[in-house]
């Protein structure tokens, strides 16, 4: 596409995205890398929640979480997803729809290994989305894991990542006078090549 130049331009949507984040790096306050998540229930009832991405590949975004959660739940029940990366500094987003599939190999436990030790004993004592009597029941399980799981916990059974393959990625730019650029990358399937259109604003 002609016009698709300068902050648009490549024929990698995944290579843009980083550059992307990258920027959004220098200039965002806190979690340049955090992520709108969209998910539905068994009954189609939409949920939304802030994430963190924590890798864009060459062909998938990652994030990870407890595969106990609410979230979880509604991922594997769909199988699909989406999100919206947004970031007020650069005035700029990405949005992302796709296929959903579960990280829970090496990549999952080197993550979980990069972890401070109370993130990853954090993880072992949270029983994510689940009823919690007090903040004193959460710090004394936090406790209790400290004591038996030591200062090198392996990742929980229970705790890993998610990999979205997209189908759909856009790329907004703010514009002046509500004139904003928008450029949307479409494919049938993951083997299949990209196709790109400027949107209307």
């Amino acid at each position: 596409m002609s016009d698709r130049d300068g902050i648009f331009a490549g024929d990698d949507p995944f290579v843009i995205a980083r550059n992307w984040l990258k920027e959004a790096e220098e200039t965002e306050i806190n979690d340049p890398n955090a992520i709108a998540l969209s998910t539905v229930d068994s009954t189609g009832l939409p949920n939304c929640r802030m994430v963190l991405l924590k890798d864009i590949e060459d062909a998938a975004f990652v994030f990870y979480t407890n595969y106990e959660s609410a979230k979880a739940g509604e991922l594997d029940q769909a199988g699909k997803a989406a999100f919206v990366m947004h970031w007020k500094s650069l005035r700029r987003q990405v949005r992302a729809r796709g296929i959903i599939t579960r990280e829970d190999g090496p990549q999952a436990d080197e993550y979980y290994k990069s972890r401070s030790l109370k993130s990853r004993l954090g993880a072992w004592a949270s029983k994510q989305s689940r009823p919690l009597s007090s903040r004193a029941a959460l710090m004394a399980e936090v406790a209790k894991v400290t004591a038996t799981k030591g200062s090198n916990p392996d990742r929980p059974p229970f705790w890993g990542g998610f990999r979205l393959t997209p189908l759909e990625i856009e790329f907004w730019a703010d514009g002046a006078f509500r004139l904003h650029d928008r450029f949307v990358w479409r494919r049938e399937s993951p083997e299949a090549a990209w196709a790109v259109d400027r949107l209307s604003p």
